[in-house]
């Protein structure tokens, strides 16, 4: 738990630097005054706490974002596709933040309602925030990556035995009997305490597929593919088990599509 707490703080004293060196840089750049070279040099101090506190709003749209799409979807999959979304959904609700807050603080300013300045001043402050957020948040998802690729690991509970297996030494998961078999490549089963559902819930859905509600099958075990009849496609797999319980894999019609653009 203190390793745990540790490491949380460590991750949030990190982005609170480079928000803090972020917005001096940013402020120092912004006017002429501010170049620490000149004789009239003055530190931009409500500028910096201005920016540190929109900096503030930045973060915690980005955080709370980034742990829906945690647990949504970089926990099982981390792809080009979803870290787009992810900014681009931040920086939206970036922009619904930004409208009606820079409304508030003119009117509170008694200045004149400008929509050229809004404008501006709303496409300025989401360029900083990608830039931030990417910085931000880089090696974050960074570290999810990898806890996705071949070398992670799952641990298979049976009855009073726990057995660490890397995904790439797993060919399936299947169900027989209202029993669920772990089997390796070389063709031996460990019996799990899990249900398919629950495997399909933990492992990566980048290597394995739901074929149907019998068998969860890793990419790399698919040793032949066939079209058979209806629009059915039927899979052999390369390991060999004992009782042959996974000669034959049937996906449904409905499901083709699906397998052939994970599988491709």
């Amino acid at each position: 738990m203190d390793s745990f707490t540790n490491g949380a703080a460590w991750r949030w004293l990190k982005k609170l630097m480079l928000f803090i060196i972020f917005s001096l840089v940013i402020n120092h750049l912004s006017s002429p005054e501010s170049f620490s070279v000149g004789d009239s040099y003055r530190f931009p101090l409500e500028g910096f706490l201005s920016s540190i506190i929109l900096c503030i709003l930045i973060a915690i749209i980005a955080e709370l974002n980034f742990k829906y799409y945690t647990k949504k979807y970089f926990s099982k999959k981390v792809e080009i596709r979803s870290v787009s979304w992810y900014m681009v959904s931040t920086l939206g609700y970036i922009a619904i933040m930004y409208v009606p807050l820079g409304i508030v603080l003119v009117m509170v300013a008694g200045a004149d309602m400008e929509f050229y300045y809004l404008l501006i001043g709303l496409l300025l402050t989401l360029l900083v925030s990608f830039v931030l957020i990417g910085l931000a948040y880089a090696q974050d998802i960074y570290n999810l990556y990898k806890r996705s690729i071949k070398d992670a690991q799952i641990t298979i509970e049976s009855g009073a035995k726990t057995t660490k297996l890397t995904y790439e030494n797993i060919a399936c998961f299947y169900s027989e009997n209202k029993v669920v078999y772990t089997v390796r490549n070389d063709g031996s089963t460990i019996t799990t305490d899990f249900t398919l559902n629950e495997l399909e819930e933990k492992i990566n859905d980048q290597l394995f597929f739901r074929a149907n509600r019998q068998i969860i099958i890793h990419k790399d075990a698919v040793d032949e593919i066939e079209k058979i009849e209806n629009g059915k496609l039927r899979i052999r797999l390369k390991a060999v088990i004992q009782n042959n319980a996974t000669a034959e894999i049937t996906i449904s019609r409905y499901k083709r599509t699906a397998f052939m653009d994970w599988f491709e």
